[in-house]
């Protein structure tokens, strides 16, 4: 498997993607106008012709045959052209002494504080290929195209994960708040977001301060909860540094994370290898593994092993990287360690 940048090629087979995901990756909707104009600034960014604000570096993950079977995502920067929004998770205190009581209401708070991050986003796998390292791989590959092109990106990174909805696709959170202001079902306006409706629909969201005690039990409970089938994408960005500071979505709840740009694991730890084609040995452990390019990215995950400066793969791995002995990579372990 190769991760690389996707192509006007790639349009069907996104468009096939989308129409599996379901409801919740509100970056790619089954939309071909808008897929297409996202592939196409996903080209001039990796060109290095769009501003950071506007930077969209779309991903592929591509098997040997040529085949796409799932994509990921990092945005330059959220919220530089129209406001990005989130719910911050506060607390109202009210107390008196004379009548003791003591209260303390979580509340959530409208806020732009996260405005000019980088965002990991749109990241899919399709079923049939959720085996292996092909998940980590598709993941974690950004990761390492940060590190190489830092320039690029923000000082920290965030991830807004998909909150909880039930089989049918219903948001506790989504019924028992933004249901009131717009009449419609929680994956239309999911939809809408998707296409680039999201600054809208918040502008006409409340602003205030917004007292959780008068929602639904069963929206409190989900208020910065991760959907089932996000919990092992969560759990691997916690393994790389991420966590959750208080901010989650506007119309599901789904917990935005957070981390330091350059305290990401596989950012802080890759170093810059030479390339040798041998054995790795049969107990090499896997590696991201990273040509060094930016247009003509190539990253893959296989088994190598450190020797003197260099990072020796099999001839196979060196192929798919489009590589010879002695070129430059970019390499970390595919796992953190401790």
């Amino acid at each position: 498997m190769i991760v690389r940048p996707v192509r006007s090629a790639d349009l069907p087979a996104l468009i096939d993607l989308a129409r599996s995901t379901g409801a919740g990756l509100t970056t790619l909707p089954a939309n071909e106008a808008r897929l297409a104009h996202r592939v196409g600034w996903a080209e001039k960014a990796f060109r290095g012709e769009a501003e950071r604000a506007d930077a969209d570096y779309l991903f592929v993950l591509e098997d040997d045959s040529g085949k796409v079977v799932g994509i990921s995502a990092v945005a330059g920067a959220v919220g530089l052209r129209e406001p990005w929004y989130n719910y911050r998770v506060g607390l109202t205190v009210s107390a008196s002494q004379e009548l003791n009581i003591h209260r303390q209401v979580p509340t959530l708070f409208m806020a732009n504080d996260l405005t000019g991050n980088s965002e990991l986003c749109s990241l899919f796998l399709h079923a049939d290929h959720r085996t292996g390292l092909n998940g980590r791989l598709l993941s974690k590959a950004r990761f390492l195209f940060i590190a190489e092109f830092r320039q690029l990106f923000g000082d920290k990174v965030i991830a807004e994960m998909r909150g909880m909805s039930d089989e049918r696709g219903r948001s506790p959170f989504w019924e028992s708040l933004g249901r009131h202001f717009f009449k419609m079902e929680f994956s239309q306006a999911d939809y809408l977001t998707g296409v680039g409706n999201k600054a809208f629909i918040a502008e006409l969201m409340p602003k205030f301060p917004l007292y959780t005690c008068f929602l639904s039990e069963d929206a409190r409970a989900v208020i910065g909860r991760v959907h089932p089938d996000t919990e092992p994408a969560l759990a691997m960005l916690k393994g790389e540094g991420f966590s959750y500071q208080g901010y989650v979505d506007i119309f599901d709840a789904g917990p935005a994370i957070e981390a330091e740009t350059a305290k990401i694991r596989a950012v802080r730890d890759s170093q810059n290898l030479v390339l040798a084609i041998g054995t790795p040995g049969d107990d090499a452990e896997p590696f991201l593994v990273h040509n060094r390019k930016r247009q003509d990215c190539r990253i893959t995950a296989a088994p190598a092993r450190l020797a003197a400066g260099t990072l020796v793969v099999d001839p196979a791995t060196a192929k798919r990287l489009r590589l010879s002995a002695g070129d430059q990579v970019r390499a970390v372990p595919l796992a953190a360690h401790g």
